[in-house]
């Protein structure tokens, strides 16, 4: 925060106005009766012993699987959902894999293009640093070195050259050549698909499959396997089944935080609030769909409805003299001041501390943790607050400050760094006194995926925010700068946001292997931005794809 406006705030005393301005948010569209009354049947042992007997008759069967076709095996196995359940089996794979392209480095065959693509993504993604130069012999000045300029090239083999481009990290020029060839190729013969590949191709134009939460499309790919003549009906089961158990542990877990949510008590008095517990839960699913992540799951939640609210006061809602007066009440982490707050501002700070008391107190208790860990969550609340109060500071004062002044302040009112210190305390292993190191280590990633989150957000909520009149987003505020039309802005943001998965791959490729949870669940808080604001907002808009996309997840099980 710049020190002279921080000086200024700092000095304003606390007072109380009438003047308040609504977002117009709708109510909730889930009541506390419908989610109390869901039920699963998936629950009982008798489906979970199913599901592993399922597994060993799978793992028996692929470890009969010759070695090139284990890249498609991964990949099915990722887009059924079976990650989690199937491990070892995948991380195995990838180490053939592994052989296999460095035996295999210098072929120029077209037909190993898709299936160097593919392997060079999956190796990627888990954290494989393969080379680049994989794809010297398929790229050339003018395209794929084995085609002639008006031959056809199969548009299937293409897409998985242009989803690997997508793994690049800054410098590679060969990964650059690929991303621009394989695009232009794919628009250039969209009209010529049919139209399930079209439909996919267009998917993957608009958010490649590194970018997607993978669990949001699962049932649909499910779907699709099922349709395939060469299916394996035993894996097939397996997939179907194990999303019916996951769904009713995400299920348990949206039932306890609804519970949570009406015991809290405080939303009834917060009017000018948007009230999404079940969207918040959707967004966390997306983060970390593992049954085992239960508790981060819950404590994200919580962080993600309290980010929502805050958002809102400060947005929406508080004079400046109110907002300052707040800020330093959350700073402190007492109630010396919080009198002179509105009623409303009280009731918010109170649930606050009591949630930020919770959260550390169930972290503390499953990692055996004798540290008070609450420090951490007051000091990343308080430094969310004051970004939140800089941008409600130039919104009242009408000043648009530049892209790169923004920045500063929006990549931590994102909420990203909150996030992610959550996705730290629930995965850290080792003892507490650990964990400032481990946060100071992954600075970069925790930045560039809070300025993904941030750039998101702008790009869906923009033009709304603009027409009821709130603070300047990035879009408007490069607008400002360089006296730029929306579209060169958005496409502005759009370059900066594919800088920022550059450097975000690099700290993936960079990452040990005790480091990869964290590091992925982090990158999961990106991935979920991609789907929540690509058509609008997510958050504030429940009747949309949101809603269909918790429907599918959260309530409606795969008929076996």
């Amino acid at each position: 925060m710049n020190s002279t406006k921080e000086s200024e705030m700092k000095r304003q005393p606390c007072s109380v106005t009438n003047e308040r301005r609504s977002a117009n948010y709708k109510p909730n569209i889930w009541s506390y009766d419908f989610v109390q009354s869901l039920t699963s049947e998936f629950t009982t042992a008798t489906y979970k012993e199913r599901a592993e007997k399922l597994k060993n008759e799978i793992m028996h069967i692929f470890s009969r699987e010759p070695g090139f076709s284990k890249p498609y095996i991964v990949e099915t196995i990722t887009n059924l959902g079976l990650s989690n359940v199937l491990h070892k089996e995948i991380m195995d794979a990838l180490e053939s894999i592994t052989i296999d392209l460095n035996n295999n480095v210098g072929f120029e065959e077209d037909i190993l293009i898709s299936d160097t693509a593919l392997s060079f993504r999956l190796l990627r993604q888990h954290g494989y640093n393969i080379s680049q130069d994989i794809f010297a012999g398929f790229i050339g000045e003018t395209g794929l070195l084995k085609e002639r300029m008006d031959s056809k090239i199969d548009p299937r083999r293409v897409l998985e050259l242009y989803e690997a481009s997508h793994l690049a990290v800054d410098g590679e020029e060969i990964m650059e050549k690929a991303k621009d060839i394989s695009s232009l190729y794919l628009i250039d013969s969209y009209l010529d698909m049919d139209d399930k590949l079209a439909k996919q191709v267009s998917s993957s134009l608009r958010i490649p499959c590194h970018r997607k939460v993978q669990w949001f499309d699962v049932k649909q790919q499910i779907h699709a396997y099922e349709q395939e003549d060469n299916k394996n009906v035993i894996l097939l089961e397996l997939a179907k089944l194990n999303f019916n158990i996951v769904q009713a542990v995400h299920l348990e877990d949206l039932k306890e935080l609804s519970r949570w949510w009406k015991n809290l008590g405080f939303i009834e008095n917060i009017s000018f609030t948007r009230d999404r517990l079940v969207e918040s839960f959707l967004w966390t699913v997306g983060v970390a769909c593992e049954p085992q992540h239960g508790l981060l799951r819950k404590c994200l939640t919580k962080v993600v409805s309290f980010v929502l609210v805050l958002d809102d006061t400060y947005d929406i809602y508080g004079s400046l003299d109110e907002l300052i007066c707040f800020t330093r009440i959350v700073e402190r982490w007492d109630y010396q001041e919080v009198d002179e707050l509105p009623e409303c501002m009280k009731i918010c700070f109170q649930a606050l501390v009591t949630t930020t008391s919770e959260i550390a107190d169930d972290i503390q208790k499953e990692k055996g943790w004798n540290d008070d860990i609450s420090h951490f969550l007051r000091m990343a609340w308080a430094d969310f607050c004051k970004a939140l109060l800089m941008e409600a500071w130039w919104y009242k004062k009408r000043h648009v400050p530049s892209l790169q002044d923004y920045l500063k302040s929006a990549w931590i009112s994102s909420s990203g760094p909150l996030l992610s210190l959550i996705c730290l305390l629930c995965t850290a292993d080792g003892n507490s006194e650990e964990l400032e190191d481990k946060w100071e280590d992954n600075e970069d990633l925790i930045f560039y995926t809070s300025l993904i989150i941030r750039l998101l957000n702008d790009q869906g909520t923009s033009a709304v925010e603009l027409e009821r009149g709130d603070a300047h987003s990035s879009i408007l505020c490069y607008m400002a700068e360089a006296s730029v039309t929306e579209e060169i802005a958005r496409e502005h943001m759009k370059d900066i946001i594919n800088s920022a998965w550059r450097k975000i791959n690099m700290e993936l490729l960079s990452a040990s292997i005790h480091e990869q949870k964290f590091v992925n669940l982090v990158i999961n808080t990106a991935r979920v931005c991609h789907f929540i604001y690509q058509k609008g907002d997510g958050f504030s808009v429940q009747d949309g794809g949101t809603k269909k996309k918790i429907k599918r997840l959260l309530i409606e099980p795969i008929q076996l």
